[in-house]
């Protein structure tokens, strides 16, 4: 034996200690040893020092050694020491009651032949007895830390057990189940089946598929789906993922992990439906630069083209030479193309106002006041303007967009608002350029602003995102509605 045994003698002569030591030696047991007489200095050095074996005799101090026995079966239950009791009289009962009392076992003084393979085995017991323990301690610590680190993780922890008879059980659940769904880790170890009535009534065939296939494959069972905590309004976006083991008790053992992802999920749709939107203004934008055109090439073919043709149709009658003309004549015909060159001009002059305004040249505090008044004589709207600087310098492109901007949400004041009097603010505030546009019409509400057709709102907001800006439109049921854009003044171009 390699480990050295810590044996304390009780009650033994020095001659009989010695021939007790003899013994070990002799049986290569590695141990050291110390001889106490009374009760007392067993007490004494029971409480200093740490034995593994305690040796008492019986015969000189039969009252101590049942007090010993008592001390570790009542006093001090924590303490499991063996006890070999060593008599000088062969007395069956006498050695009953004292293995009934706690003793590792009962010999003669005269038989002490067997002690060496009683201490072997003792040792034996011991070593395994520490073993365990050591484990024990090993796994509580292994214990411990996982808890700590599940209790801390953002989501909840669990261990899911499917039995060979399609019951279901949650072995462990971390601290976190309280968090995500409302529930203690008791609760849903009692009700395992309360997860399952939590899951939304479309998402639960997902999820029996999916565990039913991870079961059948032994892969790792992802899910996603939704839930409603008992008591909360609020559905809830949850990702499961798991892994699975054969059970020893039978059945299939899940191992996993679940979180909550209802903010990813909203900010997934979110985008989603943003993505449409997009493409829904894109078609929408491309569809009116069509229609632009058409309604351009309408104009130069119908105005300008039948102008034009109207002109030549004049002078052929001018050049033909074989018809001798009187003066008045040709003066009539010069004052009649004249006017059709005006209204070339005249034609020419508004559809080039269209595609770009030439009252940008001179700033937009002047287009401003130029669009609002346009208005008024189309709508017959009264359009007031307040500039607080009569010099606000942009660059060509912030000057379009503000222009566009400003022009857009004229046109959706004609079209929607049925306003009697507008009021325009622009000015410098802080390098950023305010306009803002308040009407005293019906008021526009957030389910139009919300409408799907909204391109006119949407195409601004697109516009202010583009140049770094803002764009707040807000609403009062009959009392109007105020549109204000916000633009940094250094920006980027619009590309």
């Amino acid at each position: 034996m390699s480990e050295s045994l810590s044996i304390l003698l009780v009650g033994f002569l020095n001659q009989s200690a010695q021939t007790i030591r003899k013994i070990f030696t002799d049986e290569d047991i590695n141990f050291d040893s110390k001889l106490v007489g009374t009760y007392d200095e067993f007490l004494h050095e029971i409480q200093k020092c740490h034995w593994d074996i305690i040796i008492a005799n019986e015969a000189t101090m039969p009252t101590g050694t049942h007090a010993i026995l008592t001390y570790f079966s009542q006093v001090n239950q924590s303490l499991k020491i063996p006890v070999i009791i060593v008599s000088s009289e062969s007395n069956e009962q006498s050695a009953r009651d004292f293995l009934k009392a706690g003793a590792y076992d009962f010999m003669l003084i005269s038989s002490l032949v067997r002690l060496a393979p009683v201490i072997k085995k003792c040792a034996q017991e011991l070593k395994s007895i520490q073993e365990n323990r050591d484990t024990q301690i090993s796994l509580q610590k292994s214990e411990a830390r996982f808890r700590a680190i599940a209790s801390n993780l953002p989501g909840l922890v669990f261990q899911f057990l499917k039995k060979p008879d399609k019951s279901i059980a949650f072995p462990f659940v971390s601290e976190g189940v309280l968090m995500l769904l409302g529930l203690t880790a008791e609760e849903l170890t009692v009700q395992p089946d309360l997860f399952y009535q939590m899951i939304l009534p479309e998402d639960q065939y997902s999820y029996n598929e999916q565990m039913q296939a991870s079961a059948k494959n032994f892969s790792t069972w992802n899910w996603e789906g939704k839930i409603r905590v008992k008591g909360d309004s609020d559905i809830k976006w949850i990702s499961l993922r798991a892994t699975p083991r054969q059970s020893n008790q039978g059945g299939i053992l899940w191992d996993g992990i679940v979180l909550n992802i209802t903010r990813n999920k909203l900010a997934e749709i979110e985008l989603a439906n943003s993505h449409a939107q997009l493409a829904e203004l894109s078609s929408y934008l491309q569809k009116i630069k069509e229609h632009e055109r058409m309604h351009i090439a309408r104009e130069i073919h119908d105005d300008i083209g039948g102008t034009l043709t109207a002109i030549k149709c004049e002078l052929q009658s001018c050049i033909d030479i074989d018809k001798p003309r009187l003066p008045e004549f040709y003066q009539q015909k010069a004052r009649s193309i004249e006017e059709l060159v005006d209204y070339v001009i005249d034609s020419t002059r508004r559809i080039s106002l269209d595609l770009r305004p030439g009252v940008l040249d001179v700033g937009i505090v002047a287009s401003v006041y130029w669009q609002a008044r346009e208005f008024s004589k189309r709508n017959h709207i009264p359009c007031e303007v307040k500039c607080e600087s009569e010099d606000i310098s942009l660059n060509d492109d912030l000057a379009v967009a503000i222009f566009r901007i400003f022009q857009e949400t004229l046109t959706n004041i004609t079209k929607h608002a049925n306003a009697s009097i507008v009021k325009v603010k622009l000015a410098e505030i802080n390098n950023h350029v305010l306009l803002e546009v308040i009407d005293n019409g019906k008021g526009i509400t957030d389910l139009e602003m919300k409408k799907p057709n909204s391109f006119g709102i949407r195409g601004i907001r697109e516009r202010c995102q583009q140049l770094g800006g803002d764009f707040c439109i807000t609403g009062t049921k009959g009392k109007g509605t105020s549109a204000l854009i916000k633009i940094p003044i250094e920006t980027k171009k619009i590309s």
